[in-house]
């Protein structure tokens, strides 16, 4: 009997450091969070998935008693961002706020050094944006049949920017081109504030991103928005017509997320998912459809199956058209 004395205590004393470690992680959830957050936005301030981010930031902030800071970690077409994410601490302390181009611009690289699957926690769909067709003044076209004809008379030579390769922008780029039976020349940006100020200073001839980015530059008359990419005319642009008014059924759209690392705790995603649906229900959803936006929300379980929906319908346009970083 004296034999099992030493292995019986160290099961024990083995039990007693697991329920500890339970209670201390239940009271570090329950406290969360205690000090900031970093929330990396892997591309430029300036573009509509900067401003959208901040103003989660701030609102969930807001409602958890801590400031949420927003850090721009842009390069590498949104990757370098991201993996400081995939490598931080599962401890909800790190976070990352990107676009649909973070599930859709890894295949269309040969390495990428995680793996958007199994290396992040989907946390909340937080938004989803039409696109707007924005072209330059000097292409002097006013909607979407004019700027169909002037591709077709220069084939390869109109140039659009993308604000990452395989972003929601460029995948619309390729389907216009597709529908309209145009050839388009793709100029890649690190980000939509670059590019938004070569398309307003002629340097570009267009670009198709989401509507907050290009607004305030139409109504200024600094470039021209010749077609957006709703189903319905939206309220921030009434003039604009959409472009399945041109083209029956086109439709694009881009979408916002939050996530963490792999293996955040449950409390965890589920105290940040509350923080989120709540703050999409306030005003930050009126500044939102104010600005062309449409909030979204819902469980972390369906944003998960939204992602992998998203993931299997852009992939095959990828690789159909071979779409990739060069």
């Amino acid at each position: 009997m004296k034999k099992l004395t030493y292995p019986l205590t160290l099961v024990s004393l083995g039990l007693a450091l697991s329920f500890s470690s339970a209670n201390l992680w239940a009271q570090t959830a329950a406290n969360y969070p205690d000090k900031p957050v970093k929330v990396i936005i892997p591309f430029p301030p300036g573009g509509t998935l900067d401003k959208i981010g901040r103003m989660l930031a701030l609102k969930v902030g807001e409602q958890l008693g801590q400031n949420f800071v927003v850090e721009n970690r842009p390069g590498g077409n949104g990757i370098i961002g991201a993996d400081v994410v995939a490598k931080a601490n599962a401890d909800g302390y790190t976070l990352l706020f990107n676009a649909s181009t973070f599930v859709t611009a890894p295949m269309t690289m040969k390495s990428v050094p995680y793996k958007v699957q199994t290396d992040f926690t989907p946390i909340a769909l937080v938004a989803s944006a039409p696109l707007s067709i924005a072209v330059s003044n000097k292409l002097g076209v006013s909607d979407v049949k004019g700027l169909a004809a002037a591709a077709k008379a220069n084939p390869g030579k109109m140039n659009f920017a993308v604000g990452s390769i395989g972003s929601a922008g460029h995948l619309c780029t390729v389907k216009l081109e597709q529908a309209t039976g145009t050839q388009i020349a793709i100029v890649p940006y690190k980000g939509t504030g670059p590019a938004m100020t070569d398309l307003v200073g002629g340097q570009i001839e267009g670009f198709i991103d989401p509507v907050l980015g290009s607004v305030q530059f139409h109504r200024n008359g600094q470039l021209k928005v010749v077609g957006v990419t709703s189903t319905k005319r939206l309220p921030n642009l009434p003039d604009v017509a959409t472009v399945s008014e041109t083209i029956p059924d086109f439709q694009c759209a881009s979408w916002y997320g939050l996530w963490g690392p792999n293996k955040l705790p449950a409390d965890m995603v589920q105290k940040l998912n509350a923080a989120v649906n709540k703050a999409l229900s306030g005003e930050m959803r009126d500044r939102l459809i104010a600005d062309g936006i449409v909030p979204a929300g819902g469980s972390a379980a369906e944003f998960a199956k939204f992602q992998a929906d998203d993931i299997a319908i852009s992939g095959k346009i990828i690789a159909d058209k071979k779409i990739a970083v060069e």
